[in-house]
Formats: structure tokens, C-alpha cells, sequence
């Protein structure tokens, strides 16, 4: 193993943009709860936080100053490199805005898929939903992300949207080191097993770094797995609420704590923030 593949990026997802504090009372809402959950992952070990924003409700927003306010909380607290959602519902002109705030990363959702999304009125999954990303918003997501200077992760939930990164670097909207994340376990994507994820992995180009995110209870194996092939991790509330003794997280903080202890276990080592900067911008220029 090289030593750049010694290296695990360990990333976290904060809130995302569904769950609330009636599934899991850690998720945070405010601005200074995100920021105080960025924190406690990158105390444990993230040097990416992913981020949705939230009313003080906990209803999704994608108000640009609701972003300005978290990033300004979060880097009062920490130097954690800030990841911008751009993915759901909304037009796209709503969903690129807060990327004037030029964070260090977007991501960004690379095809469109069957979702079976649940309706908390009805109690019950609805399977009339499209999760419509097309060429042209796909393209037109990676140009607002290279005008203000954020790298793309790319968010693949099937093994298409993986191949699809060929049409941004033909274009020049993408620079390498590619930013992949394989998304696994959402009914309508790619199975989430271990074979399915060393195929995925299979795809990107060398050179390129990937992360597994697994949905709830599969994100442990399937990080273990990720770790077993030189990929990196995510974990964090927006995905799973469980410890891998499936006790509730009572904080980010204990997720990324847990993957960091998987880190150790598989003989590799967890990135620090100046590690993960040269990892992907080896030739400098993030924000």
C-alpha cells in the first residue's frame, strides 16, 4: 500500500436535509448547532464536514444567508474544510447561490434515479419520485462550482453516474485529483455490498479519491470494506444515527470517533486537515 493510500479522509455528513430531532435528538438545526457539530467532528477526526442548511425548525432551506451563518460559526470554531450540499429539491438558482460563499467543496449529484422517498404524513414510502439530475444541470452545477473555485465531489449513486465524470473533465470542469463518493444502500441505486463497491471503485481513474457512503446500518461494513480497498469514509447523521454497537449517536463527534477507531484497526491512518488539503490539491489554489 502507497503511502498516499495509507491516508483515509474521513468526511462528515452533519444534518442532511430529511431527518429530524424527533429520529435522532442530535441532529442539529441552527446555525450554531451545525457549527458546534462541525466541531466535534473535527475534534474526532474530520477534516470535511458536508453540509445542508435548516430553518430553526429543522425545515430545509437553501437561503444563502442561512449558509453564511453557519460557515461563519463554523470557522470561529475550527479550521474543518466546508462542504456545500447543491443536491434536492428547489430551482437550480436557489441550490448555487451559497456557492458565492466559495466553500472549499460542492457536492455535486451525477445522474438521475428511481427514489422511493418517505412521507412522514402518509407514514409510508411513496415510489413516484424521480431524483432528476440531467446533462445540462449536471453541467451547469459544475460551472457555477469551477466559477467559485469549489471542488466537485461527485456524488455517484450508481455505476453511470460514476462513468459520467468523463463528460465534465472533457469539458474541463474537472480537474484531477477527481473527488469521488459512492453512494450505497438507497433503494433505487447500487446495492450495498462490498463487491458492488470494489466495482465502483474499479471505475474511477487512478489517481482519483473515493469514499463510501453508507446508508444507516450498512455504513459500517461498507466502511471496513472501503478501508480494505484504499478508499476513504464518510459517516455522520444525514446517513446513520447508529454506533457499530448500534447504540444511538449522540453527537457526530461519536460517528467520526468510530470510524476513526475502524482506521486504526485496518492498519491504515486518518488524514490530518493539512494532509487532506495536499491530497486533493496537490498543486495548491483551494479556498
Amino acid at each position: 500500500m502507497s503511502t498516499t493510500d495509507d491516508k483515509v479522509i474521513l468526511s462528515c455528513a452533519l444534518t442532511g436535509a430529511v431527518t429530524t430531532k424527533k429520529h435522532c435528538p442530535a441532529i442539529p438545526y441552527t446555525p450554531v448547532e451545525i457549527a458546534e457539530e462541525a466541531q466535534r467532528a473535527y475534534d474526532a477526526g474530520a477534516s470535511i464536514v458536508h453540509i445542508h442548511a435548516r430553518n430553526d425548525d429543522g425545515s430545509p432551506t437553501w437561503s444563502k444567508a442561512t449558509f453564511a451563518a453557519i460557515m461563519e460559526e463554523t470557522k470561529k470554531r475550527c479550521p474543518v474544510l466546508i462542504n456545500w450540499s447543491t443536491g434536492g429539491a428547489g430551482p437550480m438558482t436557489e441550490r448555487v447561490s451559497h456557492l458565492a460563499l466559495r466553500p472549499a467543496i460542492a457536492a455535486l449529484n451525477m445522474g438521475s434515479m428511481n427514489y422511493a422517498k418517505w412521507s412522514e404524513a402518509k407514514k409510508q414510502f411513496a415510489f413516484n419520485f424521480v431524483f432528476a439530475n440531467s446533462f445540462d444541470d449536471i453541467l451547469a452545477f459544475a460551472r457555477e462550482m469551477k466559477a467559485h473555485g469549489a471542488k466537485p465531489e461527485m456524488e455517484c449513486f450508481d455505476v453511470g453516474h460514476t462513468n459520467s465524470h468523463r463528460v465534465l473533465a472533457d469539458l474541463g470542469l474537472i480537474e484531477p485529483p477527481f473527488h469521488f463518493s459512492f453512494i450505497m444502500g438507497v433503494l433505487g441505486g447500487i446495492p450495498a455490498t462490498a463487491r458492488h463497491l470494489a466495482f465502483q471503485a474499479e471505475q474511477v481513474p487512478a489517481g482519483s479519491r473515493w469514499k463510501v457512503i453508507g446508508i444507516s446500518r450498512d455504513q459500517w461494513r461498507l466502511a471496513m470494506a472501503a478501508l480494505s480497498l484504499g478508499g476513504d469514509v464518510r459517516v455522520g447523521l444525514e446517513d446513520n444515527f447508529y454506533l457499530p454497537s448500534g447504540e444511538m449517536a449522540k453527537s457526530n463527534g461519536e460517528l467520526v470517533a468510530a470510524a476513526a477507531e475502524l482506521v486504526r484497526l485496518s492498519g491504515r491512518s486518518v488524514a490530518t486537515l493539512e494532509e487532506t488539503t495536499r491530497l486533493l490539491w496537490p498543486n495548491g489554489g483551494h479556498n
